[in-house]
């Protein structure tokens, strides 16, 4: 995985007009839960923390893999125009229930410092139709894991 990894980041390096087809499952997760995190404008110690939890519990990673995978997340993210890059990867290979369990991870990424601000819903939302997501999943999901109020 590391060696895959790598691999690609020297091919962007050396290429950046690199195609999306060499987004992995792996880097379009993770884009789309930067994207998440960055949505508000404020990275908090929850939030990274967060993500980092969230890519473990989805992936097979490695802490060498892990960092390795969120610096190469940074970059591409910063370079993206749009979201429907990494959602066609997941739409690709994942199904309807793994899509879900995607959602349920940008949702907890969202509540990860106990504020939902209206940009991380707004990102949430984009990304969920773009991942055909039927917006009663996407309530149930929402609900499911946003923290109790008392």
């Amino acid at each position: 995985m590391l060696k895959n990894i790598q691999e690609w980041f020297k091919t962007q390096l050396e290429d950046k007009s690199a195609s999306e087809e060499s987004n992995t499952i792996e880097l379009a997760t993770a884009v789309l839960f930067y994207e998440v995190m960055r949505a508000d404008r404020e990275f908090t110690e929850s939030e990274e923390l967060s993500y980092r939890q969230q890519l473990v519990k989805h992936f097979s990673l490695s802490e060498t893999d892990l960092q390795t995978l969120c610096n190469m997340t940074k970059v591409k993210a910063e370079s993206a125009v749009d979201y429907q890059q990494f959602t066609k990867v997941l739409n690709d290979l994942y199904n309807p229930e793994q899509k879900r369990s995607i959602l349920d991870s940008l949702w907890s990424l969202a509540y990860a410092d106990h504020v939902l601000s209206p940009d991380e819903d707004y990102t949430i939302r984009k990304i969920a139709d773009l991942l055909y997501i039927p917006h009663s999943q996407f309530i149930q999901s929402k609900l499911a894991i946003q923290p109790d109020k008392t």
